[in-house]
């Protein structure tokens, strides 16, 4: 259950800082706390030079299939007539979407087509398959859609495989010299034992196209060393330097002296639109040189990992707030008499003044109004803003306690989410004040601010709401952002809406 804040908790309770009511569409209060300004998002890498090898690794596949496709349909004695062999209509989407999917088109550090060999032809006989699968299905309407032989399949498949894996030796050996000649800037953050001995072999290294400009570290260790690189200092230089040198590349690693520091480095230098590669400490982690795990990549040895887009950066967010405004849109318009006969309730129990407003803050420390319907009437607005709510207060009659535990309460939130100030699924909005409060007590507080806030959120369905810990939520609300995808939003709303039919009163 969410908490109104027009009421007041018990006289006398502490403020403390580690517990707290929960806000949200299934907790009472969670307080969130201001977030300092986040790095303007202006710095962007050049969308030309950020797809150029995706889309010219595209171009070879086609390539290679349109001529393979043209050989296969000749290797019979031309005198014979026989229809073509299914051809690039049938195959080629398929394929490239299954590449695409594969990782196959997404930028290396480590460039070696003999690694990508398996994995392309895998999915040249799963495309082939089923386009002569689908050609059966249609018996024989599918345009080149002729006998489909083995001898005939093998040469398609054998020459399509060829021609992909020359076309892509060419192509990541055209990218090393490229790399070579012109390197881009680097910054590394964390100025340990590991940070400059990465930042070493990034110098030594030329096909990698990296050069090391310095280390971004609040507090450096004193260590002799293997590079001899500036400390440019901790966190607050980030965005400067990023723009100075026109950074597009920045390297973590493990051993910094502030490794929550480091952290919250990492994601502001995502936030400014770098890509972010995390080489981590334990040599346990060596599975991702071999790209076993997604994203998994190497570097002269050392594994590294692709942190992914930032979550308002991937393709599925514009469905997250498509989905937003249909279902906001349909849920006002369906519960249209339910909204009438709770402000009739309110309006008999409280008087005048059905709609409690409230100042939240939401993504990027922005401050906004939310509404609610009113189950209690605070003493005055300091009140309001700056003291716990608590669901059994005296002064709440039945109407209010009523609407608390089954969330209607809640549903004007639904304007919110049409306008854009929240979203179904976030992190639960806090009150400026409390935001202000547990941004000092706890590091990455404020980070949750990255996204909309919401009606519900991974920390609500997980029980982390009313009287719980702050620490926790603020943790599954950064988890919930850094693992974002629109199937986990639905999850998260299935959840919710089991909840709802056993609501506890919090």
């Amino acid at each position: 259950m969410t908490i109104d804040h027009d009421s007041v908790p018990r006289p006398g309770r502490p403020l403390s800082g580690q517990r707290r009511p929960a806000t949200g569409l299934l907790d009472r209060p969670a307080r969130s706390a201001p977030r300092s300004a986040p790095p303007e998002r202006r710095h962007r890498r050049p969308a030309r030079s950020r797809f150029a090898l995706p889309v010219a690794l595209a171009a070879v596949d086609a390539v290679a299939l349109c001529t393979a496709t043209g050989i296969a349909n000749r290797v019979l004695d031309p005198a014979v007539r026989v229809e073509p062999l299914l051809g690039v209509a049938a195959l080629l989407p398929l394929l490239l979407l299954l590449n695409l999917a594969g990782g196959l088109y997404r930028t290396r550090l480590t460039l070696s087509v003999l690694d990508e060999l398996p994995a392309l032809a895998v999915r040249a006989v799963v495309a082939a398959a089923f386009a002569v699968t689908l050609a059966g299905c249609l018996d024989g309407r599918w345009p080149d859609s002729g006998p489909a032989t083995p001898g005939r399949l093998t040469v398609l498949l054998g020459t399509q495989l060829l021609l992909a894996v020359c076309g892509r030796a060419l192509l990541y050996h055209l990218v090393r010299r490229i790399r070579r000649n012109r390197p881009s800037p680097v910054l590394v953050l964390g100025a340990g034992r590991l940070g400059r001995r990465v930042a070493a072999a990034l110098t030594a290294r030329g096909e990698y196209g990296m050069r090391p400009v310095g280390f971004v570290d609040p507090d450096p260790p004193l260590l002799s060393g293997d590079t001899d690189l500036p400390v440019l200092g901790g966190r607050e230089v980030l965005e400067r330097e990023v723009r100075r040198h026109r950074i597009h590349h920045v390297v973590a690693t493990a051993g910094a002296a502030d490794e929550a520091e480091t952290a919250a480095a990492l994601r502001d230098a995502a936030r400014l639109g770098c890509q972010v590669w995390l080489v981590p400490a334990l040599r346990e982690y060596g599975s991702l040189a071999t790209g076993r795990i997604p994203g998994g990549d190497q570097l002269w040895g050392f594994p590294c990992l692709r942190v992914g887009r930032p979550a308002m950066g991937r393709p599925g967010w514009a469905a997250k707030r498509a989905l937003d405004v249909t279902a906001a849109g349909l849920g006002l318009i369906a519960l249209a008499p339910v909204l009438a006969l709770c402000a009739l309730a309110v309006r008999f129990d409280t008087g005048p003044g059905v709609l409690f407003r409230q100042q939240r803050t939401g993504l990027d420390g922005r401050v906004f109004t939310v509404l609610k319907f009113r189950t209690l009437r605070p003493s005055n607005e300091h009140e309001s803003a700056t003291r716990w709510n608590i669901a059994q207060d005296h002064r709440m009659g039945t109407v209010g306690k009523l609407m608390r535990r089954s969330s209607l309460d809640e549903l004007p939130q639904l304007w919110n989410v049409l306008r854009g100030d929240m979203s179904l699924v976030g992190p639960r909005p806090e009150r400026p004040y409390f935001v202000m409060r547990f941004s000092q007590a706890y590091p990455e507080y404020a980070d949750r601010h990255r996204v909309p806030v919401g009606l519900t959120g991974l920390a609500q369905v997980n029980g982390l709401r009313g009287d719980t810990s702050i620490e926790d939520r603020a943790r599954f609300d950064n988890r919930y952002i850094e693992s974002w995808s629109l199937w986990q939003d639905v999850k998260i709303l299935c959840r919710t809406a089991a909840l709802m039919l056993h609501p506890d009163g919090s």
